[in-house]
Parts: structure tokens; sequence; C-alpha cells
């Protein structure tokens, strides 16, 4: 395990090498997989379908945090940990046009969305992005895929939903970072899209930490 500061930190679960990167993904060297949770593709337009207004221009913001990821290094498949979309806003033809844009540059990629409760509202993904779609638990050999971490699963469970955050204090001021949450059947991983707020974690015994910070992540100290 690294636990200095830098771009990742490779981590070791359920006898897997992962890295956890600074850019809130988990990648897989071995399968060559980036593993991504709570994208949340169509927030901000289903917020201003509400009459709220959000700024403009996640999706685009999404897409290219994900290019950022694939030009750093071998990707042969994402693993997308629930909450693809948000709601029904995001069948809007400007954001499926701009997401069909970017699967043409990335056709090679395969890409696996296992369903979160947000997919459960706002149905699943247009067909010409070619995703394979799936149901919790999506065991690849010993790590299951979920997006609920209580998910009863075989194996060591990656999962996403709650968004978390660590409140960092320090001489009466404080930050709000995101996380990556590391117990011992259990990972959780930060959100990765743009918009989408966070909960704030407590590590009970067991669980390490991992904040993210100006591109990068560093494990934090067990009595912070």
């Amino acid at each position: 395990m690294n636990s200095q500061r830098s771009a990742h930190c490779v981590v070791e679960l359920a006898g897997e090498s992962v890295w956890l990167l600074a850019h809130k993904a988990v990648y897989w060297p071995a399968r060559k997989m980036l593993i991504i949770a709570d994208i949340h593709f169509g927030k901000a337009a289903a917020f201003r379908a509400l009459g709220v207004p959000v700024p403009r221009g996640t999706t685009t913001q999404n897409l290219l945090a994900l290019d950022a990821l694939l030009a750093s290094r071998v990707c042969k498949e994402i693993v997308f940990l629930g909450d693809f979309l948000h709601a029904r806003a995001a069948h809007a033809d400007a954001t499926v046009a701009t997401m069909l844009a970017w699967r043409a540059r990335h056709a090679d990629v395969r890409l696996t969305v296992v369903r979160g409760n947000h997919d459960a509202h706002a149905g699943d993904p247009a067909a010409m992005l070619g995703i394979r779609m799936v149901d919790e638990p999506h065991q690849v050999g010993h790590l299951s895929f979920c997006h609920h971490p209580d998910t009863v699963a075989p194996g060591y469970v990656l999962a996403g939903h709650v968004h978390p955050v660590f409140h960092l204090r320090a001489d009466g001021n404080g930050l709000r970072l995101p996380c990556f949450l590391l117990g011992r059947q259990r990972a959780i991983l930060p959100a990765f899209g743009a918009f989408t707020g966070g909960h704030a974690v407590r590590p009970v015994a067991g669980e390490r930490v991992y904040v993210t910070a100006d591109a990068a992540i560093f494990a934090l100290p067990a009595n912070c």
C-alpha cells in the first residue's frame, strides 16, 4: 500500500491489486478495467426541468473526465457502479447526442452498468450506446460490483451510492473532500460525477480512508 501523496494508491482487495485514483475511480490493472461510481448523467438537466437554475455542461464535464482517465492508462472496460443516469431527463436529445459522440470515440471500450436506484427510475440508457446492463451483485473474479454497499454478495464488494466525503479540520478551518472508504469486506467509492454532492462518513474500526484533493490521493492516519 502506498500511503504517500500521489496520483494513485495501490491496495489489495481480496488478493487483487487495484489502484485508487485521485480522479475518484478505481483501476484494476490485471483486467485493464476502470471502475466508477455515481456518474449521474443528466442530473443538472433534471434540476433545470424542475425550474432550478443550475449550470449547463455537466455531461460534457463528466465525459472529459472519462477521456482523461482513458488517456492515462490502458483500458478495455469501464464498469459503472450504478446511478449512470440520474433521471428520465438524461434521455433528452442533446444529452444523448453528446454521449453518442463520446461513445463513437471509444467504441473499443466495453461499458458495463450495474443498475442503481436512480437507473431504476431513469430507465436504461439508449441502446445505441452499446452498454451492457446488469443487476447487482455483478461478480468478476473475487470482486463483486454493486451499487448499494450493503448488498449481500460473494467476494469483496465495491459499491457507490453513498457519495462519501471526509471532513478534515485544522486550525478552525474545514474541508469536505471526496474519499474512498475501505473496510474488511467492502469498499465504497466516491461519486465520480460533477454536481453530485457528498455524505460525510466516519470510519469505524477496520476501515481505512483515502481522500482526494488537487489531483492527488493519500491515506488518512487511523486517528483522524
